[in-house]
């Protein structure tokens, strides 16, 4: 058996191995890319022997994505993501003064994979089409979340000297890109309160609003109210800095529709999709996140509480003598648990309309029972064993 232990940077890597009995046999720093893998497998050859099978190599790395982890899992190698929280404890065995370097890191993974290899978890084996979606869905999610970034670093600037626009604009959704377009026509308020109804009119009809005279009637009427004047240099400087941001927002918004249309495209073509939508709560993006989080390695999670456990939805517990409490889990993936709040919120809303029938008093409802059972029958089953209990 050989242990290794890797380092890794955006440009190389520090590797060490080690044999059973925890003794070095060689440590060396690898380029990234194909020259430091067929490296790397020539040090394996070098001090394994002929008869190492390539089961019998244990590698531990901080990481479990990338073309560097393919590859040395597609040469049969165990590859364990060590999760950096636990290498810095793990790392507290040999001195407490927080010193680090990453040779002295390298040679912690090695120790952590030969010694305690049995509490951690190896690299899943999920398919290409779950990584796939996997890529798209996070890169969904991060654009909006950088819209609503942006959004907010503009919306502060506007309650500094243009109050007005985002009353004026609310109806509209304040990202929208319509709305910002009209933030670009007219950025200040000298500028809004000169915007005719025939302006915001062709704007909205551009983007297909409904009721356009209205929402016109009630913008202008927004945008022509009194309101606190900064000095002149000041407002052209917000406006420009408004400008940048809205311009900004609009093509993020292009980009998320975008993408969105990947997402669904990567999505329904996974055999685990069907699966996904037949779980109350749950449609295209939010099954996407939630099939990109848990993926689809049949044999990644030991049982239904793992799979809580990793979306943060089971409580942790302290106890301590006469002391205990329950706690909420905040160690947990984020994104997943996003999308699972998410089910659940569309889930309560519908559980007064799709899963309710009259009893009784006209409104006095209850829950019909032949829905439930349904809906929980739907939950329990799985083409692969998994994506059964979300």
């Amino acid at each position: 058996m050989l242990w290794i232990g890797d380092d890794w940077d955006e440009t190389h890597h520090d590797v060490e191995i080690q044999d059973n009995a925890g003794r070095k046999l060689a440590a060396t720093r690898l380029p990234e890319g194909v020259e430091g893998i067929a490296r790397l497998h020539e040090l394996i050859a070098r001090h394994g022997g002929e008869d190492l099978e390539p089961s019998q190599v244990t590698v531990g790395i901080e990481t479990d994505r990338g073309a560097w982890v393919q590859a040395l899992t597609a040469s049969g190698y165990r590859v364990y993501a060590v999760n950096p929280r636990q290498a810095a404890r793990f790392k507290e065995r040999y001195a407490t003064s927080g010193a680090k370097g990453d040779k002295g890191d390298a040679h912690a993974h090695a120790d952590m994979v030969r010694i305690d290899h049995a509490q951690l978890r190896p690299v899943a084996g999920d398919s290409d089409q779950a990584q796939a979606v996997k890529v798209v869905a996070r890169a969904h999610q991060t654009l909006i979340w950088e819209r609503t970034r942006t959004f907010q670093r503009m919306r502060s600037a506007l309650r500094e000297y243009y109050p007005a626009a985002l009353h004026a604009y609310a109806d509209l959704t304040l990202t929208s890109t319509d709305a910002m377009e009209l933030l670009i026509k007219a950025p200040t308020p000298q500028a809004g309160a000169k915007l005719t109804r025939t302006q915001i009119t062709s704007v909205l009809a551009r983007h297909r609003r409904h009721h356009r005279d209205a929402k016109a009637n009630t913008i202008q009427t927004a945008l022509r109210k009194g309101q606190l004047a900064l000095p002149e240099p000041v407002t052209a400087a917000y406006a420009a800095t408004v400008v940048a941001h809205a311009r900004i927002l609009i093509a993020l918004n292009e980009q998320i529709e975008a993408m969105e249309a990947q997402v669904k495209a990567h999505f329904l073509a996974h055999p685990d999709a069907e699966i996904y939508l037949s779980i109350p709560g749950i449609a295209e993006i939010t099954g996407t996140r939630v099939l990109a989080e848990f993926e689809d390695d049949p044999t990644r999670y030991a049982s239904a509480k793992a799979r809580k456990n990793y979306a943060g939805t089971s409580p942790i517990t302290r106890a301590s003598g006469k002391v205990r409490t329950v706690q909420a889990r905040f160690v947990r993936n984020n994104r997943l648990a996003d999308a699972l709040q998410r089910q659940a919120g569309l889930l309560h809303d519908r559980v007064t309309s799709e899963l309710a029938c009259p009893v009784g008093r006209v409104g006095r409802m209850s829950l019909c029972p032949s829905l439930i059972r349904k809906s929980s029958a739907r939950m329990s089953c799985g083409s692969r064993g998994t994506a059964a209990r979300v």
